[in-house]
């Protein structure tokens, strides 16, 4: 009888876990049956049981609420908002005997009557009553179940065998042996690679496990502060360590929580603002690479920056500092200040101090990260992303002073050398700063901050760009030694309590290795970037001029050319025999498709080429190039070509002068130009795309025309050229399409067909 007890618990369990989710579901959709006849099995289930296992209190409620339910589906009740309420405060008591019973402490049945006898037409929505937290996952089909204490002896073991096989295989490197050897270790490693995916999948669930308790969250708290919020979850089959799962069900909680009291507005704010009466909540989880990106998005008011300024002021947590001088990303991170809260008032869910703060401290913990986006007046997205699992992480091996250390792959922006002003570093006052392509940000001497060496006084090679809370940092590395898989375990407590090391590891090499905590070096190193504003190079104080990114190259010819950056899909190799001459021009067959190849140089005698894939709209070609140097802002001041073909024009660039390639000699068709002589203006809409206006200007003052891009200029214009469809159309404007079909339209013009916008052009001239 033990044995089937415990069955029943458990299984009690699992289906309560998502039970709550389905009746609110069904709340919503009344008419959907399939959710009615699971939520009336699962009681029907438990009355069975429990007149076999002796349990009367237990049956005697899922009584009650198989009989309203068997009459709502009969069609003689309707599941109204008080029904609803009364079943989910059934389903909650059955949930506490149950854990009562499996913990063997006695649960009085005081209260129950009153739960049963809100089933009845007419009465009174029952009390609510705490809900118990779900402990287990509901799985589909029949399992073995595992104590989490067995789940990580088996973890702790593999990672075990990880090391010793690492260990092994480094040993056979430095000394040449037997080659059957060799095979039986490279059996071995596939062996133990298999079994380590396969025991790191038994501590994986699904996030539903996580999402399931909120429809339930979401109702009662929408409820509790006067408020209509639709809940839609994506993304619930999605993967994750178990134990970043409980982790996260926190700071989830409170994140959604907030979005209700915080963000979605009223529904007569609503109303007021043009918006539909029930706010929108969406909860997501989707996989990127290595890690799990749970977003949480509200159609609400959003953060009203400014406010968040007042209330640090006033409440004097502004230190003295003017706060309003700040970027507007710098004032978005405000809400992380400890003891913020934005309410006047204190109630359940806000008011208390206990803030967002908190949350980004329990994410930071397990190695993930927060992200606001934030649009006043329309919302909020928080995106929380977390790694796949605590305990095999993929790491960079950084050498400092002689020692190595491991840094999450995840934390790491990106690794340079330092040359040239693109990439410097520089003393102000005593305070070192990187520059990296025009942002400047702290420089931390890591050797002398760990100890290993006083401060550096040599120019340093190479920078380690580390993506922290709130902004980036810089760290000085002597070498880049190797990318790796790493088991991670805690350190000793000595050592983690210095807060800049997150645990240890063994790697291949045979030697310990510590693994650092990015944000406890930034702790360390004194650096806030809540509290300060982003340091900006003095040049960039002064107004920018526009540019347009663009792609700088090394031609097959030798000379460097750039193209704009926004027509580029990507740039990849492809085999030299792939570019053939055929049907008149070169082409190139490529992903099973023949494309039009371009050059401006030989491609014979090379084994492989270097393409760039060139779209934009339906429109493709590829360019062969022979290797990409650099993305560059190229200055929309653009010398003009002396004539046309494929070089539009050249501008300097770090005091050389660079050909841009003409996007409509590589997309255009293959005919010549007609254009009309003269000196009229032509306006290009300030609403078209940026490098549009920077490569049209050439073209078309090459061709005799004077050109705009102020709309204060719009009465003088003879023609007005346009991306936006839904401009007025007064017989000067001419439509700029990226649909090659347009090409010989008679409205609009395909942007690329040089011929056809110059005749286009010319005509309209002709009419002004």
């Amino acid at each position: 009888m033990d044995d089937l007890l415990q069955e029943f618990i458990a299984e009690t369990r699992e289906t309560l876990e998502a039970l709550s989710g389905e009746i609110i579901a069904w709340e919503l959709q009344p008419d959907d049956r399939a959710r009615l006849d699971a939520i009336f099995r699962f009681v029907h289930t438990v009355k069975g049981s429990c007149g076999f296992l002796d349990l009367p209190r237990l049956a005697r409620l899922s009584h009650a609420a198989e009989d309203v339910l068997a009459a709502v589906r009969a069609g003689d009740r309707k599941p109204d908002a008080s029904l609803v309420s009364a079943v989910l405060a059934i389903v909650d008591r059955i949930g506490e005997i149950v854990e009562a019973i499996d913990a063997g402490v006695a649960l009085p049945d005081n209260g129950e009557d009153l739960l049963i006898a809100a089933l009845d037409a007419g009465a009174e929505a029952a009390a609510p009553v705490a809900q118990q937290a779900p402990t287990n996952q509901r799985v589909a089909q029949r399992s073995v179940r595992l104590s989490t204490e067995l789940l990580d002896r088996m973890m702790s073991g593999m990672s075990d065998m990880v090391l010793a096989r690492n260990e092994l295989a480094r040993r056979m490197r430095d000394h040449q042996g037997d080659p059957g050897i060799e095979a039986a270790l490279d059996r071995l490693s596939l062996t133990v690679a298999e079994m380590r995916d396969t025991v790191t999948r038994t501590r994986m669930q699904k996030v539903d496990a996580l999402f399931s308790a909120l429809p339930r969250m979401v109702r009662d708290t929408a409820a509790e502060v006067g408020k209509s919020v639709q809940l839609v979850i994506e993304g619930a089959d999605v993967e994750l360590d178990r134990e970043m799962i409980e982790m996260m069900r926190d700071p989830l909680v409170h994140i959604i929580r907030n979005s209700i009291d915080h963000g979605v507005e009223t529904a007569e704010e609503r109303r007021a603002a043009g918006k539909r009466e029930v706010g929108r909540l969406v909860v997501s989880a989707r996989q990127s690479g290595n890690q799990i990106i749970i977003e949480i998005a509200d159609d609400g008011r959003g953060i009203d920056t400014d406010r968040l300024v007042q209330k640090l002021t006033a409440s004097g947590q502004s230190r003295g500092r003017d706060l309003s001088a700040l970027s507007e990303r710098a004032k978005l991170d405000l809400i992380f200040e400890p003891g913020l809260s934005t309410k006047d008032e204190v109630t359940a869910i806000s008011g208390r101090g206990v803030g967002m703060d908190v949350v980004r401290a329990n994410i930071e913990q397990i190695g993930g990260r927060i992200e606001l986006v934030n649009a006043l007046g329309r919302g909020l997205r928080i995106l929380i992303h977390v790694p796949l699992t605590l305990s095999i992480i993929p790491a960079i091996v950084i050498g400092i002073a002689g020692q190595r250390f491991a840094v999450t792959r995840q934390a790491i922006e990106e690794i340079v050398h330092i040359g040239g002003d693109a990439i410097r570093v520089d003393l102000l006052g005593d305070t070192a700063t990187a520059t990296v392509r025009d942002r400047r940000m702290p420089l931390v001497d890591l050797g002398a901050l760990l100890g290993l060496c006083p401060a550096a006084s040599g120019a340093v090679d190479m920078l380690a760009i580390i993506s922290a809370s709130g902004g980036s940092f810089a760290v000085a590395v002597d070498s880049v030694l190797d990318h790796e898989e790493l088991v991670i375990k805690p350190a000793a407590p000595a050592v983690m309590a210095t807060g800049i090391y997150a645990g240890q590891t063994l790697p291949d090499s045979g030697s310990p290795m510590l693994l650092l905590d990015c944000a406890g070096i930034a702790a360390e190193a004194g650096i806030n970037f809540t509290r300060d504003a982003v340091v900006q190079d003095d040049e960039s104080e002064e107004a920018a001029a526009p540019t347009v990114d663009a792609l700088l190259f090394e031609d097959l010819d030798g000379r460097r050319r750039a193209v704009p950056l926004a027509i580029i899909d990507r740039v990849e190799t492809v085999p030299a025999d792939a570019a053939r001459f055929t049907g008149g021009r070169m082409r190139l067959l490529v992903d099973g498709r023949i494309i039009p190849l371009a050059a401006l140089g030989e491609t014979a005698g090379r084994p492989e080429l270097a393409v760039l894939r060139i779209a934009d709209g339906d429109a493709e070609v590829a360019y062969a190039i022979a290797e990409p140097v650099d993305i560059v802002a190229v200055p929309t001041e653009i010398t003009p070509s002396a004539q046309a073909g494929p070089i539009l024009g050249v501008v300097t660039i770090a005091d050389e002068q660079i050909e841009l390639i003409d996007p409509q000699w590589l997309l255009g068709p293959d005919t010549g130009e007609t254009v009309q002589p003269g000196a009229p203006l032509c306006l290009i809409d300030g609403e078209a795309d940026n490098w549009i206006a920077t490569f049209l200007k050439p073209v078309l003052e090459a061709a005799g025309y004077r050109v705009a891009t102020k709309a204060e200029d719009s009465e003088q214009a003879a023609v007005i050229l346009s991306t936006d469809a839904g401009a007025s159309r007064d017989g000067r404007t001419l439509l700029l399409s990226n649909d090659r079909r347009d090409i010989g339209a008679l409205d609009r013009v395909y942007r690329y067909d040089r011929a056809g916008l110059l005749a286009a052009v010319a005509k309209r001239v002709e009419a002004a």
